[in-house]
């Protein structure tokens, strides 16, 4: 049962750490309306990982030019 865990545990930070990549290569690939917003999301998604991702997903995208 303890393997279970493990394993799940290790799925769900697998998926927090994809998600993490996506998000910095998206800000990466992505022209924003104002070019030091750019900067900024990465710093932000960098710095504060999957909250970071978070915020960007909800509230960065549209900021996109």
């Amino acid at each position: 049962m303890e393997a279970l865990g493990g394993l799940i545990g290790l799925a769900l930070g697998l998926g927090i750490f994809i998600f993490w990549i996506w998000a910095l290569i998206d800000i990466l690939k992505s022209n924003f309306n104002d070019s030091i917003n750019k900067l900024i999301w990465f710093l932000v998604v960098f710095f504060l990982y999957a909250f970071g991702a978070l915020l960007y997903y909800f509230i960065g995208k549209n900021q996109k030019a």
